[in-house]
């Protein structure tokens, strides 16, 4: 659409006689809290965010159901408290929490506020936690008092303790450490300013990806929605919908399936971070068109516990690599979303174009210009494409790499009878 728009100026330029037109600036980028914002507006009772319902045995906060318009304003309110740190712009802000509702806001707060969410595995040791504060260049984090047994704003104190820069740990619940910011105490003190929530151009946000020392990858915001668009299409995900995930929303597995398509689409995200079959079973048991986001590893317990029928799509997501061929096939409802590291996902609908066959032949792969693929002369596939735009970081600074560029991946295909059966390691 540039192109075009670029074409149409250049010949409207040679025309004798013509006024050329002005300049058009480009657009800012907008990221997960312009979409909040702009539902809340159309529709500020339609429930945003669920809690899982025995949310407060392990962390210690109660379980709450967020229409739009109550999310828009306590994540106004957490933005205002966020600014009161006084960090620079485009500062890196560690979110290091479970698949909450609370999570959800404060990503959206710390991307308002002007800063680079980097989002944070709550399951990581204090030395991967080190490592990550020191590759991303983190000066703040956020965090839980409580999850289950475990202490997650103790742990990221001595993270604190052990690298200078990260200079504020910030946490929502009980058992807060002294010298640690009580996000709860922090909106109740502050108003923010709601009506401009989502106004902010976004930094973007990083996640991380390297199976021994975390790397961080920055995507910016129109990169988000284009991978979050590839989801929606097959799992045809609309306004008011349910979504449950089981995935935590830490890398681009669990935050695009989950609340990245949530806010897109304008449905409800329930999340799910501690699995418990009958909190699940009641959950899926609810009337309304549900969709239920879960590992591949998964399908064949939910198949046998009879899932599929009661929903409109359940949403299978498998990190490369990983083994196709063990999947049911042509069973309607179903999508699968393969995630390559952190760089790009291909998703498609068992019923239809399968990914399986789209892997087989990814020049056939149609995604409306958002994700391109290609099988590199030694096997290997790279991306292309708005959906695959990520950068790696180092020390905080992104690589300068052009952004349509070809991204060759580490993984490779093997094919049986023209449909891939496995991707794997190349």
């Amino acid at each position: 659409m540039a192109a075009q728009q670029a074409a149409r100026r250049d010949a409207g330029a040679l025309r004798p006689g013509a006024e050329p037109e002005p300049a058009r600036a480009p657009a800012r980028p907008l990221g997960l809290a312009a979409l909040l914002a702009a539902t809340a507006d159309r529709h500020p009772d339609r429930i945003a965010f669920v809690d899982q319902p025995d949310k407060p045995a392990w962390s210690g906060r109660p379980a709450i159901t967020w229409t739009f318009a109550a999310a828009r304003e306590i994540a106004a309110r957490l933005t205002a408290g966020l600014r009161a740190l006084r960090l620079p712009p485009r500062s890196p802000v560690g979110l290091c929490m479970a698949g909450v509702a609370e999570s959800h806001l404060a990503l959206m707060a710390i991307e308002q506020a002007g800063h680079l969410p980097c989002l944070i595995p709550v399951t990581w040791d204090e030395a991967r936690l080190l490592q990550a504060a020191e590759a991303a260049q983190l000066q703040a984090v956020i965090t839980h008092g409580q999850l289950g047994a475990d202490r997650p704003a103790e742990r990221l104190c001595r993270v604190a303790a052990r690298y200078f820069p990260l200079r504020f740990v910030a946490a929502f619940g009980p058992h807060v450490p002294d010298g640690v910011i009580g996000l709860d105490r922090v909106v109740l003190d502050h108003r923010g300013d709601p009506a401009a929530f989502g106004s902010a151009e976004a930094a973007g946000l990083v996640t991380f990806t390297g199976e021994e020392t975390p790397r961080p990858v920055l995507r910016d915001g129109d990169a988000l929605t284009a991978a979050t668009a590839l989801c929606l299409a097959p799992a045809r995900i609309e306004p008011g919908d349910r979504i449950v995930s089981l995935l935590p929303p830490t890398d681009l597995r669990g935050l695009v399936p989950g609340l990245a398509a949530a806010l897109l689409s304008g449905a409800t995200l329930e999340s799910h971070p501690v699995f418990d079959s009958v909190s699940l079973s009641a959950a899926l048991a609810r009337e309304g068109p549900t969709h239920l986001v879960a590992p591949g590893w998964m399908e064949p317990g939910l198949a046998q516990a009879g899932v599929a029928a009661r929903l409109r799509s359940i949403l299978f997501v498998h990190r490369a690599p990983v083994r196709l061929s063990a999947r049911t096939p042509g069973r309607p409802g179903i999508v699968d979303i393969v995630v390559f590291d952190e760089t790009a996902l291909v998703a498609g609908r068992r019923d239809a174009n399968d990914v399986a066959l789209l892997l087989a032949s990814p020049e056939r792969a149609a995604s409306g210009g958002l994700l391109r693929i290609r099988r590199e002369p030694d096997g290997r596939l790279a991306f292309r494409g708005p959906a695959s735009a990520a950068r790696l970081l180092h020390r905080g600074i992104a690589r300068d790499e052009t952004v349509d560029d070809w991204r060759p991946s580490r993984f490779s295909t093997t094919l049986l009878a023209g449909v891939v059966t496995a991707v794997a390691e190349a």
